[in-house]
C-alpha cells in the first residue's frame, strides 16, 4: 500500500510536469504560440507536488523522491529495506507516467520530429532540452558545461532540501502541517522558473524513470552521457547537506511543538497498515505525551514523537 502510494505520487508529479514540457517543445518546434511556457511548466510540477502530497502523502509519508527517502534513512532512522522498496516504486511511477504522456502526445511528437527532420536538424536537436526526447530525459544544453550544471543542481537541491526540512520541523510555528504541501510545491516551481533553462533535475526518480522511458522509446542514444550521472545523483548529497544545515544551524531547542503539529504526529503514529485488521494482533495506539519538564535543554527528534508511548 505504501509503495503504491509512492508510485502514484511520483506519477502525479511527473505526469503533469512532463505533459507541459512536451507542449512547450512542440510549440517551439513548429513555431506555434500558446502551447506552454516556463511559467506553465513550473506551475504544472508544483500542482503535481500538491496532488501527490494531498492524495498519497498520508499513506506513505510523502517522500516521492529518492533523495528524501535516503536522507530520512540517515537522519531519522527510516528503515533501509523499506527505503529500497520506496525508491523502486518512485522510479516506476515516473517511468509509467512518461510512457503514458508519450502516448497521449505521440501525434504531436511525430509532427515535431517530422519538422526537425525536414529541416535537417533532428539528429542534432533530438537529445537536447529543445528536442522531443528532451521533454522526457534531461540533457545538457549545447554550450553548457558539466561544472556549471553540477553547481546549478547542487544549489537548487540544497535550497529545496532546507525548505523541505523546515516544513518537517514540528516546532516551526510558521509552517502548519497543511501549509507545508504548498511551500514545498512552490519551492520546486521557483527552482524551475529560475533555472530550468540552464538545466535542473531536482528529483532522481523523475530523472531516472523518465530517462528509462526515453531509452525505451528512442533507444540507447537517449541515455544522456556524463550529464545523466549529475542529474540523477547530485540531488542526493545536496539534500543530505541541506538536512545537516537545518539540523545544526536552524533547529531551535527552545521552541515548543504546537497543538496542530502534535495532532499530526499522533495521527501519523497511530496509522496502521495492512495485516493488523485481518486476524493479527495490534499494538496499543500511540499518543504523544508532553511534559512540562523545564530541565530538558534539547527537544526530542520527530522520530521520538512518532514512537512515543501511550500516556493520555
Amino acid at each position: 500500500m505504501e509503495c503504491f502510494a509512492e508510485m502514484l505520487g511520483v506519477f502525479l508529479y511527473v505526469y503533469f510536469g512532463i505533459g507541459s514540457q512536451v507542449g512547450w517543445i512542440f510549440g517551439n518546434t513548429v513555431k506555434l504560440e500558446g502551447f506552454s511556457s516556463i511559467l506553465q511548466i513550473g506551475l504544472s510540477y508544483a500542482f503535481g507536488v500538491i496532488f501527490a502530497l494531498t492524495v498519497c502523502g498520508g499513506t506513505s509519508g510523502g517522500h516521492f523522491n529518492p533523495c528524501v527517502t535516503l536522507t530520512l534513512c540517515v537522519f531519522k532512522g527510516f528503515p533501509k529495506a523499506k527505503a529500497a522498496r520506496y525508491i523502486v516504486a518512485q522510479i516506476l511511477g515516473a517511468y509509467i507516467a512518461s510512457l503514458v504522456v508519450y502516448n497521449q502526445w505521440k501525434v504531436f511528437i511525430d509532427l515535431a520530429e517530422g519538422a526537425l527532420e525536414q529541416a535537417g536538424t533532428l539528429s542534432t536537436i533530438q537529445f537536447t532540452p529543445n528536442g522531443p526526447a528532451g521533454a522526457f530525459g534531461n540533457y545538457l544544453f549545447p554550450g553548457q558545461t558539466l561544472p556549471r550544471i553540477f553547481m546549478n543542481e547542487f544549489f537548487n537541491c540544497t535550497l529545496i532540501g532546507i525548505i523541505i526540512w523546515a516544513c518537517l520541523d514540528p516546532t516551526n510555528l510558521l509552517v502548519p502541517p497543511a501549509m507545508g504541501t504548498f511551500i514545498v510545491a512552490f519551492a520546486y516551481a521557483g527552482a524551475i522558473w529560475g533555472f530550468a533553462v540552464p538545466g535542473v533535475s531536482l528529483n532522481a526518480a523523475r530523472d531516472v524513470g523518465a530517462r528509462l522511458a526515453a531509452m525505451t522509446i528512442w533507444g540507447m542514444e537517449a541515455k544522456g552521457g556524463p550529464y545523466s550521472a549529475i542529474s540523477a545523483l547530485v540531488n542526493i548529497p545536496a539534500t543530505m547537506f541541506a538536512a545537516f544545515i537545518y539540523e545544526w544551524f536552524l533547529v531551535d531547542s527552545d521552541r515548543v511543538i504546537d497543538a496542530a503539529h502534535l495532532e499530526f504526529i499522533s495521527a501519523h503514529a497511530n496509522h496502521r497498515r495492512f495485516g493488523h485488521g485481518h486476524g493479527h494482533s495490534t499494538e496499543k495506539h500511540e499518543s504523544v505525551h508532553v511534559t512540562d519538564d523545564s530541565s530538558s535543554q534539547e527537544k526530542p527528534s520527530i522520530k521520538t514523537y512518532e514512537n512515543a508511548t501511550v500516556n493520555v
